[in-house]
């Protein structure tokens, strides 16, 4: 149980206005700060938060929600911090039953590092997949990828937007809306002048997360990532769904390596809506 003083803080929703302080919760936590990733979660989804009385936060977390905003079809949790002092005291538990409470009907998805797996388990989340996160410096393979790619346009934004909902199983027009401003490079893999996959790379400390990465086969995924990583001088970092064999091998054979794998969870679901033959990244963990 939470301790009686801690317990009696009220949880409330986070702004803007607490960026700092969730970077600052990362950072306590040993976490990079990642303030351009707070800032986005913070604008596309929902904070909660619990406020220390000797200032800064206790705990947080962000939902973020696809679907109809009156009846959403799904929810992702991710960011759930408690700070070091306050750890191992039953914060975490007091704060996601909160979400879980406040989330109502909404089925629930999150990715779990071992540490935090236990909790979610306790809560009723059950895994449902695993991902596997992949860094380092992309080596080209010298010759040119058979597929074409090229930087997305503002004319490309429906035709995305279409095929994100059709392969991740609900509408994600707030968040995907977002990306064009929120990454650094955004590209799709046209075919018949049919846009069969796209991805981003967004600037994350001292690499490139590669994410969303929505693609209609292996290849085509190869392609966008390929093109990607010729347009920074960045390490990437991408988390793909373990089921995606083939990919999984190619990027190590291009000098990407395994860091850590997570548990895919969800809650109220027993599986995730949409096509994963299709989705082999997420934008972040911590959005689904």
């Amino acid at each position: 149980m939470p301790t009686p003083s801690l317990a009696a803080l009220p949880i409330r929703r986070l702004s803007l206005r607490d960026l700092t302080a969730c970077a600052d919760l990362s950072e306590d936590r040993g976490w990079p700060r990642e303030e351009h990733k707070w800032g986005f979660l913070l604008t596309a989804g929902k904070g909660f938060g619990i406020d220390d009385p000797e200032g800064g936060l206790v705990a947080a977390c962000v939902v973020t929600e696809y679907g109809s905003p009156q009846r959403p079809d799904l929810g992702a949790i991710g960011m759930v911090l408690v700070a070091q002092r306050h750890a191992r005291h039953g914060i975490g538990r007091h704060l996601m039953r909160h979400v879980v409470s406040a989330t109502a009907t909404t089925p629930l998805t999150l990715y779990a590092t071992p540490y935090g797996r236990p909790l979610y388990e306790e809560l009723g989340f059950k895994v449902t997949g695993r991902a596997e996160m992949l860094t380092g410096r992309f080596i080209p393979e010298g010759t040119e990828p058979r597929m074409l790619t090229r930087a997305a346009t503002a004319e490309d934004l429906p035709s995305i937007l279409r095929l994100d909902e059709e392969v991740f199983g609900a509408d994600r027009t707030h968040l995907i809306a977002r990306v064009p401003a929120f990454a650094d490079q955004l590209r799709v893999a046209e075919e018949d002048g049919r846009i069969i996959g796209y991805a981003a790379a967004w600037p994350n400390m001292d690499t490139q997360v590669v994410g969303p990465l929505i693609a209609r086969d292996t290849e085509t995924a190869k392609a966008l990532i390929a093109s990607l990583a010729a347009g920074t001088d960045r390490p990437l970092r991408t988390d793909i769904d373990v089921r995606h064999e083939e990919l999984r091998a190619w990027l190590k054979d291009r000098g990407l390596a395994s860091v850590v794998f997570s548990a895919v969870m969800t809650y109220g679901i027993t599986d995730l809506p949409g096509d994963w033959t299709r989705r082999f990244a997420p934008l972040t963990v911590a959005a689904g």
